[in-house]
């Protein structure tokens, strides 16, 4: 018998409330993975405004919010489309709360960004992830994801991957 997901994902606005926080979150774990050590509030400042998470919205992209029952933030992937190629969108963002793990939200979110990028006009999906977030690395493998060579000037990751949207 399966479940229901406790669960809804639904595009809002980048800019919505509990975004910022769930952004630092984001970086915060990240930087704890990644980096192997916490990173300092001006590591945290500098990433958020290097790496503005704010163009992940209408027109040339999408923010994919999941809440659970009561409305709580579990967690969130972004798209946009590449200035270099708009036919080609790029996941961003993509981040399951800890209270949202383990009810394969990961995957209902890849799942909502691949349509959102088809709804954009895209034929393909690219995406960066670390070595060490293997779960990431799984989830994208599992659904057909191919690793690539590394797309519009990520050098950062250590991990590319594409997708054919059909």
């Amino acid at each position: 018998m399966d479940c229901m997901p406790t669960w809804t994902i639904k595009a809002e606005p980048v800019i919505g409330t509990g975004v910022d926080v769930v952004m630092r979150q984001y970086f915060t774990e990240m930087g704890r993975r990644v980096l192997r050590r916490p990173v300092t509030e001006a590591e945290l400042r500098a990433v958020l405004v290097e790496d503005s998470h704010h163009d992940l919205g209408p027109p040339a992209g999408e923010f994919l919010v999941a809440r659970g029952g009561e409305g709580e933030f579990l967690g969130c992937a972004g798209l946009r489309l590449l200035r270099s190629d708009p036919e080609t969108a790029e996941l961003k963002r993509m981040y399951v709360r800890p209270a949202g793990r383990g009810a394969g939200l990961g995957r209902g979110l890849l799942l909502a960004v691949e349509e959102s990028a088809k709804r954009l006009g895209a034929v393909r999906i690219v995406c960066e992830t670390n070595t060490e977030l293997t779960e990431a690395r799984a989830l994208y493998t599992r659904h057909g994801y191919e690793e690539t060579a590394p797309y519009e000037g990520h050098g950062k990751a250590d991990h590319w991957f594409a997708k054919a949207l059909g």
